[in-house]
């Protein structure tokens, strides 16, 4: 038949057996459209591109049940199938990110001649890394008031709000109605009891009507996203309005705003290499920047948090909840938190930044977006 494949051939093409195909007819997830002149089964273009979304969440250790719901959702289509699973394999590369750094580090330990205890292998290697990581997070993740003030403030008199990327929990207000969304099941599970209601999404395939919220926030978390430019429209699509807390790349030099990375991390500008331009979420959002200040006792554990506390950054529990350590790789953490001691030591780095003691608050490059 004419633009249709036999269940031999598309086997061959998925790298599935035939019984498995016949086993996803039969239950209704993959079900072929056509039958050839001799009454075999035939595929579609359209009935090979479910099979190709059936085995991707498949791969990625969904249930057939939970495979079934994902992709008979009526209002998620090819793209969006796509941009959710680009999102869900980015989240595994996190994770398995993270992994890697643990295991450098006990290889490190090792190294230098240190016993590690099985209590520590087990934490991590095993399934409670990721558990780890999310403690971590809730540990120094914390809603600073004064940047709540300001994302607050912002969303006006809206009463439905949807908080996309939403983590743990920090900054939803609890005086509206709020619906929240996170494709991390390590965060969604350390969400506190009582919380606003969460659901297992991504920012760029948001499963909502349109104009379903009067605004869509999202805090911090744009720079996890596959795809923030879609992910901003996707916000603009299901909202009425939006409020976003994000990163400014586009100011010339803007590397060495922050101490840190101006003398001790470079790697962090190839972390944002690819991140988006401020006026292009700005344009995406159809709204306008502000800046946003981080106060020198700021509450929530943020890259730029510890400006003015900088022996924070020697603890590992502190760095553990930022994602820019596990980016740049243990070699540049090993050599900045090294660096950054000695200097500490030495008095180098009170010199350097003498200009920063008596500054309650610093431009250190948040911005508040707002349409």
């Amino acid at each position: 038949m004419a633009d249709h494949w036999t269940v031999g051939r598309v086997a061959e093409l998925a790298g599935v057996s035939v019984r498995t195909l016949h086993h996803y007819d039969q239950i209704g997830l993959v079900r072929p459209s056509a039958r050839t002149g001799a009454g075999y089964r035939a595929y579609s273009a359209a009935d090979v591109e479910r099979l190709r979304e059936v085995l991707a969440y498949r791969r990625l250790g969904f249930g057939l049940r939970e495979v079934a719901e994902l992709v008979g959702d009526p209002s998620t289509d090819a793209v969006a199938h796509l941009r959710r699973l680009r999102g869900l394999l980015l989240e595994r590369r996190r994770r398995t990110d993270s992994m890697v750094a643990a295991i450098d580090r006990e290889l490190d330990t090792r190294a230098k001649g240190m016993e590690v205890t099985p209590e520590k292998q087990l934490e991590m290697l095993g399934p409670r890394l990721y558990d780890e990581i999310g403690g971590a997070y809730t540990a120094t993740r914390q809603t600073d008031p004064a940047i709540a003030a300001r994302i607050w403030e912002a969303l006006g008199d809206a009463r439905t709000v949807l908080n996309v990327g939403a983590g743990t929990g920090s900054y939803e207000p609890t005086d509206r109605e709020v619906t929240a969304v996170e494709p991390s099941v390590v965060m969604r599970g350390q969400r506190p009891a009582g919380s606003a209601p969460c659901v297992a999404a991504t920012a760029e395939s948001l499963p909502f009507a349109d104009r379903s919220f009067d605004i869509a926030m999202a805090v911090s978390t744009v720079h996890h996203w596959a795809d923030p430019i879609a992910g901003l429209r996707e916000m603009r699509r299901v909202a009425r309005r939006a409020v976003v807390l994000t990163f400014d790349t586009d100011e010339p030099g803007w590397q060495n705003r922050f101490w840190l990375t101006r003398d001790y991390l470079p790697e962090f500008a190839a972390v944002l290499a690819e991140f988006p331009s401020l006026a292009g979420m700005a344009d995406a959002l159809g709204g306008r920047a502000e800046p946003v200040p981080v106060p020198w006792d700021c509450s929530d554990g943020l890259f730029e948090a510890y400006w003015r506390r900088p022996d924070a950054y020697l603890e590992d529990h502190v760095r553990r909840a930022m994602s820019v350590w596990t980016k740049v790789g243990t070699a540049a953490e090993g050599r900045a938190v090294r660096s950054l001691g000695e200097d500490l030591d030495a008095g180098r780095w009170a010199e350097r930044n003498s200009d920063l003691v008596d500054l309650d608050a610093a431009d250190l490059g948040l911005r508040l977006l707002t349409a």
